[in-house]
C-alpha cells in the first residue's frame, strides 16, 4: 500500500503545472519583444549608414568629375558614363535610384567653364529617428 502511494505522488511531480508553463512563455515573449525592437533599430541604423556612404561616394565623384573635366556634371548619368561611378546607387531609405541633385553656378577651379550639379540628396521626406533631421537634408 505504501508503494502505491509513493508512485502516484511521484508521477504528479514529474510534469509542470499550467501556471509554470504560462510564466515561462510570458518571459520568453517579453524577451522576444525586446530583441525585435533592438533588431528594428539596427536595421534603421544600417540604412542610415548606407545612405551616408552613398552620398559621400556620389559627392566625391561629382567633385572629381568637375575638377578633371573642368565642368560640373549635368546629371548622375554623366558620372556613370564617364566611369566615376559604376552605377547610380540605390537610396536605402526609398529603395530606388532617384536622387535630388542640387545645381549651382559656382566653380571649383579657375579653369572651370560652367556650373552644374554640385550636390545630391535623398528624395525621402522621412525623419531620422536618431538624428531627428529629414533624410533629404543630409
Amino acid at each position: 500500500m505504501l508503494r502505491k502511494t509513493l508512485r502516484s505522488s511521484s508521477s504528479r511531480e514529474r510534469g509542470f503545472t499550467l501556471i509554470e508553463l504560462m510564466v515561462v512563455i510570458a518571459i520568453i515573449l517579453v524577451l522576444i519583444g525586446m530583441a525585435a525592437g533592438r533588431y528594428e533599430q539596427s536595421v534603421v541604423r544600417a540604412r542610415e549608414a548606407a545612405l551616408k556612404q552613398s552620398l559621400q561616394t556620389m559627392r566625391s565623384a561629382i567633385q572629381q568629375y568637375t575638377l578633371d573635366k573642368q565642368q560640373a556634371p549635368q546629371s548622375l548619368d554623366d558620372l556613370v558614363a564617364a566611369g566615376y561611378l559604376t552605377s547610380i546607387p540605390e537610396d536605402p531609405v526609398t529603395r530606388n535610384r532617384e536622387w535630388h541633385p542640387d545645381f549651382d553656378d559656382y566653380v571649383l577651379s579657375p579653369d572651370q567653364s560652367a556650373g552644374g550639379m554640385t550636390d545630391v540628396h535623398s528624395t525621402s521626406d522621412a525623419l531620422s529617428p536618431f538624428e531627428h533631421t529629414p533624410y533629404n537634408t543630409w
